[in-house]
C-alpha cells in the first residue's frame, strides 16, 4: 500500500491508534497525536510500533511527547467484557481524543472503521495507517509504550502470570498460568481461554 499524504490536511489533524485488542488481560489503550501544521517533521524511524524494539519505542515516545500535544485513553477489562472489544477500542480512542482538550479537527484513525458518535470531528479511516502515515505511527508507538508500562506495573500486583514478558497476550506461558492460577480482575473474562479459567484464589 502506498503512503498516505497526511500533509495535505486538513488541520488540525488528530491521528489515533490503539493497542491490546487481542490480549487476554489488561486494558485496550489508545493514543491521539495532535498535528497542527503540514510543516512539522516526524522522526524517520516512526512506523508501526510492532516493527520497532522496546528501546526504540521508548526513545521515540519521549521525542513524540516533547514535540506534540498527545492524549492517552483506555478501556478496562470490565468495560471490554461489558460492551465487547470492538466497542471498547472505540471508547479508548474517544477518551484519547478527549484528553487532547480540543473540540474539533480532522481525525485520521487506523483501521477500517471510523469512530462512531464522535461529534464535531471529520474522520477518515486508514487501513494499515500506522505504516502509511507517520502521525498514526506516532500514536501507535505512544499507545504501545504506555500499555507495556502498565502491564509491567500489573505484573508486580499479580505475580506468576508473566505480564512483564507477554504484556497480556495469549502466549503459552500465559495460558498455562491461567489454568494453574485462575483469572484475575485484570483478565478479560469474555475472552476464549479466560472464560474457562476459575477465579484466582
Amino acid at each position: 500500500m502506498e503512503d498516505y499524504d497526511w500533509q495535505k490536511g486538513p488541520f488540525p489533524l488528530i491521528a489515533v491508534d490503539e493497542v491490546g485488542r487481542g490480549c487476554l488481560a489488561g486494558p485496550v489503550v489508545a493514543a491521539a497525536v495532535l498535528v497542527i501544521s503540514s510543516k512539522v517533521q516526524f522522526h524517520e524511524k516512526i512506523t508501526d510500533s510492532k516493527k520497532l524494539s522496546a528501546k526504540q519505542r521508548e526513545i521515540l515516545a519521549v521525542q513524540i511527547q516533547e514535540q506534540f500535544v498527545t492524549g492517552i485513553g483506555w478501556a478496562t477489562p470490565q468495560e471490554i467484557d461489558e460492551i465487547n472489544i470492538f466497542q471498547a477500542s472505540f471508547l479508548a480512542m474517544k477518551r484519547a481524543i478527549e484528553n487532547l482538550k480540543v473540540t474539533s479537527g480532522f481525525v485520521l484513525v487506523d483501521g477500517k472503521f471510523k469512530i462512531p458518535n464522535l461529534k464535531g470531528y471529520e474522520q477518515e479511516a486508514l487501513i494499515k495507517g500506522d505504516l502509511r502515515a507517520k502521525p498514526i505511527g506516532a500514536a501507535s508507538i505512544l499507545a504501545k509504550v504506555y500499555r507495556d508500562q502498565k502491564m509491567i506495573e500489573l505484573a508486580g500486583e499479580v505475580p506468576g502470570y508473566g505480564f512483564e514478558i507477554h504484556k497480556g497476550y495469549a502466549t503459552k506461558v500465559h495460558r498455562e498460568a491461567l489454568k494453574k492460577l485462575g483469572a484475575t480482575e485484570h483478565h478479560r473474562r469474555s475472552f476464549s481461554g479466560v472464560d474457562t479459567a476459575g477465579p484466582a484464589l
